[in-house]
């Protein structure tokens, strides 16, 4: 059986991704990939800048979605997939990769995104899926996989029975977000947002007549923040670098994320986005969160998690976390309920009109129902008109960008867990808490 030793990275977590990398990675997957669109919503921004209970934060945001769902296999991760399959084949040559092949281990989305690269390749693939995952995730992978092998449902079990397959077929692994290349590919989300937002600003202003007020909240000046959701914390990890950089630590971002009164007319001095980060909180999903409040912050190699979010019932992997832990790239990480994604993913499917998954929507719901976050971002907007003195009325609203991570659910399954939940527009609400507003 002809065999390979894996590999080595070209990153590790002492040197992680940089930013130059992932403009490279963006040049290296565009021809493998869609340019998926970036959406705003008038109805959307007026209805998750409102109050969502009387006397709670009521931030002016100004939304744009960064619409995921409409890649290949419904997902960011043929992004990382196709860049890490490309630089393996850079590494040890396309016809040794043909008789090897490669494996991985995943519940679902990067699963179908290896298995569709390495089949445009003509190359191999073995992958590891926990027997529990949604079955037109498995489907969406057995279309273009070698062989599909289970295992139990969390991420130690993969992982054994993904070493078994490696033994046996000599295949070389991918993992699913913690590695360096897969890293760089989930970054080009930040590159392409970035370019996009400055095509929706330019047709705004072209379009004149309070276009580009109805669009923007600063002018056009780029995003106040991003919310990303986080798992393993490929995708967060690798927009923080695209859109944070590497070296230039200005500052603006940590101590803005410290203390709304660090600083005086923080939008002025803001040069970058702020970077969130968005967990479920259900059976402990929000691992990053925990790691990060101890004394001194430490990564939770472990999860066992049922939250609904199913493409986020992993452990953040080392090499995000490096980046993600540190303040220069991430300014804070937010949970949210059950309930609070199924809101979310209510009104981006009733009113966005893209469908989504829920792990999709948990940054959504960071932003419409994260009281903490929201009375955060509404004090800083308030300080901000203060410092120009022009009170209240001269709040300006946050450009904040918001990535829809995929799509791949089915009808069936999204109205069992709104039955499950309780998420409706009906009833009393005693028993399911407080009505949305939807």
């Amino acid at each position: 059986m002809p065999t390979i030793p894996p590999p080595p990275s070209t990153t590790s977590p002492s040197h992680p991704p940089t930013r130059a990398s992932i403009l490279h990675a963006t040049a290296q997957i565009a021809p493998y990939i869609h340019r998926t669109p970036l959406l705003t919503s008038s109805s959307l921004n007026a209805l998750l800048s409102a109050p969502q209970s009387p006397g709670s934060a009521s931030p002016r945001l100004n939304l744009f979605f960064k619409c995921e769902p409409f890649q290949k296999i419904g997902a960011f991760k043929a992004r990382g997939a196709h860049n890490a399959l490309l630089r393996l084949i850079e590494r040890v040559g396309l016809p040794h990769l043909r008789q090897t092949g490669v494996a991985t281990h995943s519940s679902g989305n990067h699963a179908a995104a290896l298995a569709l690269a390495a089949y445009t390749f003509r190359v191999p693939s073995y992958v590891v899926m926990p027997r529990n995952s949604m079955g037109n995730k498995i489907e969406s992978t057995r279309r273009f996989a070698t062989e599909v092998v289970f295992s139990g449902p969390t991420s130690a079990e993969r992982e054994e029975v993904c070493r078994g397959v490696m033994g046996r077929t000599g295949a070389v692994l991918v993992p699913p977000y913690d590695h360096g290349d897969v890293v760089m590919g989930q970054g080009t989300v930040g590159v392409e947002m970035g370019v996009q937002y400055g095509e929706v600003v330019a047709e705004a202003r072209e379009k004149g007549g309070g276009r580009l007020q109805e669009v923007s909240g600063n002018g056009g000046r780029g995003f106040d923040a991003v919310v990303v959701p986080l798992g393993g914390g490929g995708l967060l990890s690798g927009i923080a670098v695209a859109m944070r950089g590497d070296d230039d630590r200005d500052g603006d971002g940590e101590d803005a994320a410290q203390s709304s009164s660090a600083r005086p007319d923080q939008r002025t001095r803001r040069k970058k986005p702020l970077i969130f980060a968005a967990e479920p909180s259900h059976s402990q999903a929000d691992d990053a969160r925990r790691g990060l409040s101890l004394t001194p912050p430490q990564r939770i190699t472990h999860v066992s998690s049922t939250t609904i979010a199913d493409g986020l019932r992993t452990p953040v992997g080392e090499i995000p976390w490096t980046i993600i832990s540190d303040k220069h790239y991430v300014q804070g990480v937010y949970a949210v309920s059950e309930r609070e994604i199924l809101m979310a993913l209510r009104v981006v499917v009733e009113r966005l009109k893209v469908w989504v998954e829920p792990s999709a929507v948990v940054g959504v719901a960071v932003v419409g129902w994260c009281e903490e976050w929201r009375g955060w971002v509404e004090g800083v907007q308030r300080e901000e008109g203060e410092e120009r003195g022009e009170g209240e009325e001269g709040r300006k609203g946050w450009d904040v960008g918001i990535v829809l991570s995929g799509g791949n659910t089915t009808v069936e399954t999204v109205r069992r867990l709104f039955g499950e939940v309780g998420v409706d527009g009906d009833g009393d609400g005693e028993e399911r808490g407080p009505r949305s507003r939807l």
